[in-house]
């Protein structure tokens, strides 16, 4: 899927001034981000058969694949919406990618979208970073809880 839109991707170096002293400018320098009017998804018969349906069709703002993640054209501006999909990017660099894609469908299937304990990393250190912007390493929170 990211090689399809490797000729699109943006460096999240753009990002630095937003997350310098969250995130290391080595992951920054490394992870991707594609503005779009299309949340690219997988749509496998397999995975529906599994009871993702409702989560692959779920209307979303950004979706991360291993470094690279997508974000809606209209959220693009969104310094939240990136941060939790940088969170996501560390999650995947951390379990790998079939470690990564194994973990989040069990954890959908198990607890739903809204209780997956992924999801709801991304979410609180997304809320961390919104409430007061105190400087944490992300990365050293994410592979001390993952």
């Amino acid at each position: 899927m990211n090689s399809n839109h490797r000729q699109e991707r943006q460096s999240c170096s753009v990002l630095h001034d937003c997350f310098n002293g969250f995130y290391s400018p080595q992951l920054l320098d490394s992870a991707y981000f594609v503005v779009t009017d299309d949340i690219p998804k997988p749509d496998f018969p397999q995975l529906r058969d599994l009871g993702l349906g409702d989560f692959i069709d779920m209307k979303v703002r950004g979706v991360t694949y291993h470094d690279t993640y997508y974000v809606a054209k209209h959220a693009a501006e969104d310094v939240d919406l990136h941060f939790h999909e940088l969170v996501h990017v560390l999650q995947w660099k951390e379990l790998g990618i079939q470690g990564f894609i194994t973990r989040y469908t069990q954890e959908i299937l198990s607890f739903g979208y809204d209780n997956a304990p992924l999801e709801n990393m991304a979410y609180s250190l997304q809320e961390r970073f919104g409430k007061n912007k105190q400087h944490f390493n992300v990365e050293q929170f994410v592979r001390d809880n993952i």
